[in-house]
């Protein structure tokens, strides 16, 4: 897992630790923002192409191999956090306390290449389009 992954893994777990945690009477209502808040946006790693999702039925739409970015953002209500590609609107779920999203796309997610393979790969000079 890239450092960048697993650094947005740790900020979504702590940040759905926290969601769980109901507010003191003078803390402000988050509802007033909105039910969705941003995390942050990531560059799509190798792995995000990699994701095991059903292809789309349109052959035009993009795929994950087509998102440049990541946009991450957590539910103020679930304290779900989602993972979507900025072109191909997929989108993976980490929320252990919860099923609202198809159960091919929780975390953690299949893959059909892994990042030591990808990384083999690119040091014996095979290099295979996503």
């Amino acid at each position: 897992m890239s450092m960048r992954l697993r650094q947005t893994f740790q900020a979504a777990a702590l940040t759905a630790a926290l969601t769980g945690c109901h507010g003191s009477a003078d803390t402000p209502a988050i509802a007033a923002r909105g039910r969705y808040l941003g995390i942050g946006v990531f560059s799509a790693g190798s792995l995000w192409s990699r994701l095991a999702v059903r292809p789309p039925a349109n052959p035009a739409a993009a795929t994950t191999a087509d998102d440049e970015h990541v946009i991450v953002v957590v539910d103020s209500q679930t304290g779900e956090i989602r993972e979507c590609g900025d072109y191909s609107g997929v989108c993976t779920s980490f929320n252990p306390w919860t099923r609202v999203i198809a159960a091919d796309q929780t975390a953690p997610v299949k893959l059909t290449k892994r990042a030591a393979d990808l990384s083999h790969e690119a040091g014996s000079g095979g290099s295979q389009a996503r």
